[in-house]
Parts: structure tokens; sequence; C-alpha cells
């Protein structure tokens, strides 16, 4: 390990984290409805059990070895040794498989999803997600949606998607735990409707760099407002770190998805998820893979 990087490690260690971060459980709906529209982001324990998580986390390594033979240089697409599962996915999504359209409709977080949007009627954007490989350095903090997305426009120009409800829900699914050091994601409370110039990696306050959404455990989920600003950072652990994600759009907001999932798939699925993925099943052949 080098002097540098010893260095980073023994600050992460005195004080990488936020302080006070609340982890709520699936039964705290209202909770959590609570700090997710003060934070613009939430904690949730237990959404899946450790038999899910062991599925989803062979999923996401599996994926992640595709998508790494593609990269032999390991240049990444979201910086060196990161990598979005939708970014490399010719569909955008990962929902033609099995570990992905299991996060759609999760009695876990379907309660917590509803009562955010105060509406069933929400609809699934996509699912895919990111993962970071070892030696993954910070990545520059970032909102997942532009002020004019989604068919958004003020003419007035008055008016822009920071000031509205939230549009967009994106639940991130801890397929490991977060610790200090495996890179959790670090996002910035309360930036949700700001409209503030989001700081660069020179100019980023060191209290944001250590506000890290650790600890939690594997099986926990990340229920992230995407106007917030969130991003990575530094992967100091021997594995890679993963979190698969599933989004959701209000019922008043749409932002255009090719179709991600075949009909077979699609026919697995409950009741309540083949409504809010109907938008989104062809009963063509999908053509899947990656590319970078």
């Amino acid at each position: 390990m080098t002097e540098e990087r010893g260095a980073l490690r023994r600050k992460l260690a005195d004080s990488n984290g936020l302080r006070g971060l609340q982890r709520h459980q699936p039964a705290d709906v209202e909770a959590t409805v609570q700090t997710f529209y003060r934070d613009g982001f939430a904690v949730v324990e237990n959404v899946l059990t450790p038999a899910q998580v062991a599925f989803l986390r062979a999923g996401c390594e599996r994926e992640a070895a595709a998508i790494l033979a593609l990269d032999p240089e390991r240049k990444g697409n979201r910086g060196p040794n990161r990598y979005s599962y939708g970014g490399a996915s010719i569909t955008n999504s990962v929902l033609h498989r099995e570990e992905w359209a299991m996060l759609v409709d999760l009695p876990t977080l379907t309660p917590i999803i509803t009562a955010i949007f105060e509406s069933e009627d929400y609809r699934v954007a996509r699912a895919a997600g990111d993962f970071c490989m070892p030696g993954a350095e910070y990545q520059r903090l970032h909102a997942d949606i532009g002020d004019h997305s989604g068919g958004f426009h003020d003419p007035r120009g008055i008016v822009s998607v920071r000031d509205l409800p939230c549009p967009v829900v994106c639940c991130n699914f801890l397929a490991q735990d977060f610790t200090k050091f495996n890179g959790p994601t670090r996002q910035i409370p309360g930036t949700q409707h700001s409209r503030e110039p989001i700081p660069s990696l020179e100019d980023e306050p060191e209290w944001m760099r250590l506000s890290t959404v650790c600890p939690a455990p594997a099986g926990s989920v990340l229920i992230r407002d995407i106007r917030a600003w969130h991003g990575g950072t530094p992967n100091l652990s021997d594995d890679m770190r993963a979190i698969p994600n599933a989004m959701f759009q209000a019922p008043w907001f749409h932002i255009r998805q090719p179709p991600s999932i075949p009909r077979p798939m699609f026919e697995k699925l409950s009741g309540h998820g083949q409504r809010i993925c109907r938008f989104l099943v062809t009963d063509d052949a999908l053509q899947t893979g990656y590319r970078i």
C-alpha cells in the first residue's frame, strides 16, 4: 500500500460516514418517508433476505464479469474501475435478468414507494445500478437528472424540475455491507431542491467527501431522490462493491425508456409488478448485451 493510500485509509477509519445516519426498518413507512423528504434519501435495513442478497450478489458478479471482459484496462464507463450496469447495457437496463426483476415489487419496499408518491400508479423506469472495483477513486458529486428532464419545461424559465415534488426515486440495494473502505455512496443531505452549482472535486469541502452512507448492512436499500447530490468514493477493499438498483417514476412524470423486459420475465412478476412495468415489456426478441 502506498503512503498516500495508507493516509487515506487512516482518515476514512477516523472520519468516514454520515453522523447520526438513520437506518429504518421496512415497517417504519412513515418515518422513512419523512427522512426521505427531509434529506433527499433514506436507508432501510432488511429489505432483502440473506438468500435474496446471495442471489443478487451472484447476479451482480456475473454481469460485472461480462462488462469487465470488454474493458481489460479497467477504464470504466464512470471513471477508472467504476461502472454503470445501465450505461453499459444495450437496453439501458438489466430487467431481463431475474435478479433485477426481483427488485421491482418487494413486499418490504413497495409500501414505502407507494407512500412516497402517495399513489400505486407510479412506474418502473429501469433497473440497473453500478459497481466499482478495488482501486476506484472519488467520483465527482452529481445529480442523476437535469433541471428540464422528463419532458418538463417551463417556458417562463421560472420553475425547474428541482422545484417539483420528487419525480424519480432510485433504490440502490446493498449486495454487500457498506463499510468505510469499500466505496460507500456519499450523499449530501437536503440538496434535492438546491439550485447551487455542484462543487467540483477540487472545490468540494472535506465534510462532503466524508458524508457517506455507512455503515449499512447487506440487504439494506438506499432510497434516493435522484436530484440529490451524490457520488462514489474510493474502494480500498479487495472486493467489488455493487449496488444494483430499481428506478421508479412518479405517476405525473415520464422518462422515455426502450423496451427492457421480455414477456416471459414480465409474466413472472406480481400483478402490481406487471402494472408498473407495463410500458417496458416487449413481445419481440430482446437484444441484450453490453458495450463500453
